[in-house]
C-alpha cells in the first residue's frame, strides 16, 4: 500500500503548468519579451533539418514487423503514420493518422503475450478477456481497448497463435499463466513474425483505436516561437512540418533537437544571460521530490513501464528501499532491451528494476545535477546524455530534490503572448491533446 499515493499522480493543465513556470521565473520581463518577439520572427523553415535530411514516414497498411524493422534500421524512436492512398493536396487530417512509437509496439506486444498467458491459466479466452483483473500485468487500458469485448477479442488471437504456433500447451496439460508467458517469451521473435495476431496486425490497425502521439503539424512559414510553446506548455513531444502541395513531411522538430539547438547558442548574449542564472533563479525543479514518481529496486520492471504509462511520463527515478537515495533511471525506450536481449525478455514477468539495469550495465547512465548548478550546465548534460531528463540531488547521498525535463528547460526561454494562438490552432491543439 505504500506505493499507492505515488503511482497515480495528477497532471496539470497546460495552462496551470505553464502559468507556475512563468510566475516562478525571476527573468527581468523586458528580457523574456525581447526573446519572445525574436523567436516570433524566426520560421521554422530556418530550423535544421533532421539528420538524414528526410523524414521516416510509415505507411498506415505495414505490418507491425515491418514499422519495428524501419523504425530499428533507421534509428529512430518514432515516425508519422501516413494514411495509404491518400493525395498529398489533401488536408494532413486525412493524409496523417498520427505518431507511432518504437516502445508503444514493444508493449503492445508484451501485452498481448500476457493476455495470451492469462486466458491459458482461465480456461477461457472469452472469459479471461471479460472477467475483471484478467487482463494481463499492464492493463486494458494500456492497449488503448474500449470494452471487455475488445479485450476478449485480443485475449482469444493471442491465445489462438500461442496454442496453434506451439508455443504453449493445450488448457488442461498442467500449464500455469507465468510458465506460458515465460515460453512465449522464449519465442519472441517467431511469434512477432510467424504468428497472429502479430504477423497480420497492421500499424493502421492499432494507431486508430489508440493515438500513440498527437500529431499537431506546422507550416514552413510558421514562427519558431508557436513550435516552442507547442513543445513547452502544450506537452508535443515532436511538431511535424508539412508545406501544402507538396509530398511527405519536410520536417520533424523533437524536444531534443530544439535542446541540441539550444546548447550551440552557447555564447550569444542572451543565452548566456539565462543559462547563467542557477535553477531556483529559474524556478527549477518545476516539480518537488514528493511530486516525482518512483520507483523501488525491489519493484518488478513491467510495474516500472505501467506507473510511465498510467501517468503520462517517459522515466522514473529508482531510489533506494527505504530512502529517497537515487540510485538509478528507467526510462520507456528502455523497454527495447527485451527484445535486444533474449534472456531478459524470457523472464520479463519477474524481472525487477534492478535485476533490469544490472543486466542493462552501462548502457544507460544515469543523469543528475545539484540544485545550484547553473541551467547551461543542464543543457549540456541533456544535450550530451541525449536524455530527456535530469534528477535533481543534494549532497553526497544523492537524495532526490526533483526533476527538470526537456519541456521545462523550453519554457526558460520562452511565455505566450495573449492571443498569440489563432482559432485553428485553438480548436487543433484541444483536438491532438485529447485523443
Amino acid at each position: 500500500m505504500a506505493h499507492e499515493t505515488q503511482t497515480r499522480t495528477k497532471i496539470p493543465s497546460c495552462d496551470s503548468y505553464f502559468d507556475t513556470i512563468q510566475s516562478r521565473k525571476r527573468l527581468p520581463f523586458p528580457l523574456q519579451e525581447a526573446l519572445t518577439t525574436a523567436f516570433s520572427q524566426i520560421p521554422v523553415s530556418s530550423f535544421p533539418d533532421v539528420p538524414s535530411g528526410k523524414v521516416v514516414e510509415i505507411e498506415a497498411e505495414t505490418s507491425i514487423v515491418d514499422a519495428v524493422r524501419i523504425l530499428s534500421e533507421n534509428k529512430i524512436m518514432a515516425a508519422p503514420v501516413r494514411n495509404s492512398g491518400v493525395s498529398d493536396v489533401g488536408d494532413w487530417k486525412e493524409r496523417y493518422l498520427g505518431v507511432i512509437d518504437y516502445s508503444a509496439v514493444i508493449l503492445w506486444v508484451m501485452e498481448n503475450a500476457e493476455l495470451a498467458a492469462v486466458a491459458l491459466s482461465a480456461g477461457s479466452a472469452t472469459a479471461a478477456g471479460v472477467g475483471l483483473g484478467a487482463v494481463g500485468a499492464l492493463g486494458a487500458v494500456a492497449l488503448g481497448a474500449t470494452g471487455p469485448v475488445a479485450v476478449a477479442g485480443l485475449t482469444a488471437a493471442a491465445v489462438g497463435a500461442a496454442v496453434a504456433g506451439g508455443f504453449v500447451a493445450e488448457r488442461g496439460m498442467g500449464r500455469d499463466a507465468p510458465t506460458a508467458a515465460d515460453h512465449l517469451g522464449e519465442d519472441f521473435y517467431k511469434l512477432l513474425q510467424k504468428e497472429e495476431p502479430f504477423k497480420s496486425t497492421t500499424v493502421k490497425t492499432i494507431i486508430e483505436s489508440y493515438r500513440w502521439a498527437p500529431f499537431l503539424p506546422v507550416s514552413p512559414d510558421t514562427s519558431m516561437l508557436t513550435v516552442l510553446l507547442l513543445l513547452s506548455k502544450y506537452r508535443l513531444r515532436n511538431v511535424p512540418v508539412i508545406e501544402m502541395g507538396k509530398p511527405g513531411i519536410q520536417n520533424f522538430i523533437t524536444q531534443s533537437a530544439v535542446i541540441q539547438g539550444l546548447r550551440h547558442c552557447k555564447g550569444r548574449d542572451w543565452f548566456d544571460t539565462i543559462a547563467s542564472h542557477p535553477l531556483s533563479y529559474l524556478g527549477l525543479p518545476f516539480m518537488s521530490a514528493n511530486e516525482v514518481i518512483t520507483v523501488k529496486g525491489n519493484e518488478l520492471i513491467l510495474e516500472a513501464f505501467k506507473r510511465m504509462k498510467d501517468n503520462r511520463i517517459g522515466g522514473l527515478p529508482v531510489t533506494e528501499e527505504s530512502s529517497r537515495k537515487i540510485v538509478g533511471s528507467v526510462s520507456i525506450h528502455d523497454i527495447r532491451y527485451l527484445l535486444l536481449m533474449p534472456g531478459l525478455f524470457s523472464n520479463f514477468r519477474q524481472l525487477t528494476v534492478m535485476d533490469f539495469l544490472n543486466a542493462m550495465g552501462a548502457s544507460r547512465s544515469l543523469v543528475t545535477c545539484k540544485s545550484d548548478d547553473c541551467l547551461g550546465i543542464v543543457i549540456d548534460r541533456l544535450a550530451s546524455e541525449s536524455s530527456h531528463r535530469v534528477y535533481v540531488v543534494d549532497g553526497d547521498d544523492s537524495e532526490l530534490v526533483g526533476v527538470v525535463t526537456l519541456r521545462d528547460v523550453i519554457s526558460c526561454f520562452v511565455y505566450e503572448p495573449p492571443g498569440h494562438f489563432d482559432a485553428y490552432f485553438v480548436f487543433s491543439m484541444q483536438d491532438a491533446l485529447s485523443q
